[in-house]
């Protein structure tokens, strides 16, 4: 597989990420429909930062994001934007099914985030499109 590489006013780029986020104290609270979400959010929030969710998949206490990276990002500032706005959203939207077992916030602190430098990118796809409901 040929690697895509994007361009900026002044360079050639190709970064991409692989994202873990993690409900607080591993609830399993995550629901098809809030995956749905979540990926939306994300996606939007990806775009306004000049980046683009490659592919997204989550199970009931985590979810997974491979991202194409812009290089003006600050890696930790977007995930912080990203676990932000999901879990601000997904815990309003779906309050009736969260808030019982997390009165607060959606995700952990704590974050997993991993160059996709060496891995093919087709195989990084599988693996987290693996890690659907269903």
């Amino acid at each position: 597989m040929k690697t895509a590489y994007n361009k900026g006013n002044h360079c050639i780029y190709s970064i991409q990420a692989h994202a873990y986020f993690v409900t607080k104290c591993r609830r399993k609270v995550l629901t098809p429909a809030m995956c749905s979400r979540i990926q939306e959010v994300c996606a939007n929030v990806l775009v306004k930062n000049r980046c683009t969710l490659l592919e997204f998949g989550g199970e009931s206490d985590h979810v997974h994001l491979l991202v194409d990276m812009h290089p003006d990002n600050n890696w930790s500032h977007l995930c912080g934007s990203l676990k932000s706005a999901s879990s601000r959203i997904v815990s309003r939207e779906f309050a009736a099914e969260i808030k019982p077992y997390i009165p607060k916030g959606l995700w952990g602190k704590q974050l997993y985030l991993r160059s996709a430098g060496g891995a093919p990118l087709s195989m990084l796809q599988r693996y987290i499109e693996n890690h659907v409901y269903g």
